[in-house]
């Protein structure tokens, strides 16, 4: 069966991740804001919400909205936020997002430049869909990819079974066998869409986890993705029947 999507995590796959908001980034951020009257306790207030909302989101597999946050955190602490869907932007423009890995950017770049396969974007991420554009572009991977599933944009995580369909949908009516998602983590990026019915590599430097479905791809860095789809493709041709030399369609 012809490969012709790639769907890529991004933290530990393509980059270093970096660090979550805290209350007093968060307090500096909204005494910047209109309107907003925001009392110090509401850093004790934000950490406790975004550590029990991220710990309830990993086990329901959902993603909680950043706005819903701020809510209850003013909630507790009786701030007042008139705009809370506001927030989100400015936070992540604050601190630093993910420092892309640059032998996996040159990687992907190799990969668009000689197949032509849709390339999309498939992580867990608090960072709005704006402030992952720009690290991107940052990097100079950003034209590579055709769309981007995040988490915080479907409400959903990985590895719920909706946001690989999400992804399947993002790659326009390819099918999910023909999709092959690379990652870092066993249960999200490759015995969850392997399961789903996609095709699976995983990144493990340490090796092959036990227990990995022996149809799973396993490599050392994403930086050794090209070789590892030179060694599968039969006859010369790419991943599954992809042929090497075809310029990638310009991303939408």
């Amino acid at each position: 069966m012809t490969v012709r999507a790639l769907a890529l995590d991004f933290g530990d796959t393509l980059a270093v991740p970096g660090p979550n908001p805290d209350g007093r980034t968060v307090l500096e951020v909204l005494r910047r804001m209109p309107g907003t009257d925001v009392p110090d306790t509401f850093v004790a207030a934000f950490d406790h919400v975004h550590r029990i909302t991220r710990e309830g989101d990993r086990v329901r597999d959902t993603h909680t909205a950043f706005a819903d946050e701020i809510r209850h955190a003013a909630a507790l602490c009786g701030a007042r936020v008139p705009d809370p869907g506001a927030v989100a932007e400015p936070v992540f423009e604050r601190i630093p997002d993910s420092r892309v890995i640059r032998r996996a950017a040159e990687a992907l770049l190799r990969i668009r430049d000689r197949r032509d396969l849709v390339c999309v974007l498939a992580c867990d991420t608090q960072r709005p869909e704006s402030v992952r554009r720009r690290t991107l572009a940052d990097a100079g991977i950003e034209a590579c990819f055709d769309a981007v599933v995040l988490s915080c944009t479907i409400g959903l995580r990985k590895p719920h079974p909706h946001f690989y369909a999400e992804v399947e949908r993002a790659c326009g009516g390819i099918a999910r066998e023909q999709i092959m998602f690379v990652g870092n983590t066993p249960t999200k990026d490759a015995t969850a869409p392997h399961v789903y019915g996609m095709r699976a590599v995983l990144i493990a430097p340490t090796g092959r986890p036990a227990g990995l479905a022996e149809a799973i791809g396993v490599i050392d860095h994403f930086a050794d993705l090209p070789d590892y789809l030179d060694r599968a493709a039969p006859d010369g041709a790419g991943p599954g029947g992809v042929r090497p030399g075809s310029r990638p369609r310009a991303p939408r």
